[in-house]
């Protein structure tokens, strides 16, 4: 709690100071680094947040140290544009921001500022985010990207304005090659944060597809392997489109939301049997649980090899794991029909 009022302090000081900065006439504009610096240790998971302080705050000061309306020569500053009017009240200026912004993003927090206007309550705002988006990213450090888009592959299921064209132009990005390769690492080597839905997300593309293996095999997190051999075993790769809300009770307002799932077919093939024996000698039982599923399934057509599979699945200390490899078994001593 005292980290956070500590950040919080930061960030509301370098804003003040750049706000108060750009009112105070000078033909110079203040060095932003004081600002990236504070802006670049927030944590993404609670953007809305910043956003909102951070665009209060910078209003505010704005407001307070705004010179005489006689000082007419002194308004010019006004006009001036900078990142942080991505977040301004002003759609007005959110979208001439975009359109005359040049180079690339100074930090993550302002590159995800650029995203969520594909999810901006004014629909020229997010026309001008499609258009100019692909021009920033490319200029943009590879690593913010990778860091902004994560969050946005986590959470733009429940925005309600993006439409298929602004997603679209996120997997654009997400397809050049060197945030790609970030990519690859990142879901490989992260040992910890939501790894396995944006390797889901990441699906909608093909960025992935020849590394699927490498994914399944090496990858630090259990889930995310899991995930990779599922894809392969199914020649598919699936990922939540979108959130429905579904009435299961309307006299009592009772209700739920669905998963509305899309899948791609995947061009990748390996042989079932390599697939079997690399996911039931993983480490993991979450994955020994996917091997001992599809064994199940692919019982009548495996022949000798099953029964051997099937006697260690069901003598595996995980009880999901074992539990399956008993049900094999019984399946295998039943008398063909």
């Amino acid at each position: 709690m005292q980290q956070s009022h500590i950040m919080e302090d930061k960030v509301l000081s370098a804003v003040r100071a750049f706000a108060s900065s750009i009112s105070s006439g000078s033909k110079v504009v203040a060095d932003m680094s004081a600002l990236i610096d504070a802006t670049a240790e927030l944590p993404l998971e609670n953007f809305a947040y910043w956003e909102r302080l951070i665009r209060y705050e910078f209003d505010r000061v704005l407001t307070d140290v705004a010179p005489p309306k006689w000082k007419f020569w002194a308004n010019s500053s006004h006009e001036l544009l900078t990142w942080l009017d991505l977040i301004n009240w002003d759609g007005y200026r959110r979208e001439r921001v975009l359109r005359t912004l040049s180079g690339g993003a100074p930090n993550t927090f302002f590159f995800s500022c650029a995203i969520r206007r594909l999810n901006d309550w004014v629909p020229e705002v997010r026309k001008a985010a499609r258009e100019k988006l692909p021009e920033i990213a490319a200029a943009t450090n590879p690593d913010y990207v990778v860091a902004a888009v994560c969050v946005a592959l986590a959470n733009w299921s429940s925005w309600g304005r993006i439409e298929q064209q602004d997603k679209q132009v996120l997997l654009q990005i997400i397809a050049t090659d060197e945030v790609a390769a970030c990519f690859r690492h990142k879901i490989i080597s992260s040992s910890s944060g939501p790894m396995a839905s944006l390797f889901s997300q990441l699906g909608r593309t093909a960025i992935l597809d020849s590394y699927l293996a490498e994914i399944a095999q090496h990858a630090a997190q259990p889930s995310v392997r899991a995930k990779a051999y599922r894809s392969l075993f199914e020649g598919r790769i699936t990922w939540i489109e979108a959130r429905k809300w579904q009435w299961t009770d309307v006299r009592y307002c009772v209700g739920r939301l669905n998963a509305v799932m899309s899948e791609r077919e995947i061009a990748v093939q390996v042989p079932f049997l390599e697939l079997l024996k690399c996911s039931a000698g993983d480490r993991s039982s979450v994955v020994r649980r996917v091997a001992a599923e599809f064994l199940i399934r692919a019982l009548e057509t495996l022949g000798d090899d099953a029964k051997g599979f099937a006697q260690a699945f069901a003598a595996d200390k995980s009880n999901p794991v074992s539990e399956r490899g008993r049900f094999a078994l019984k399946q295998l001593a039943m008398p063909a029909s």
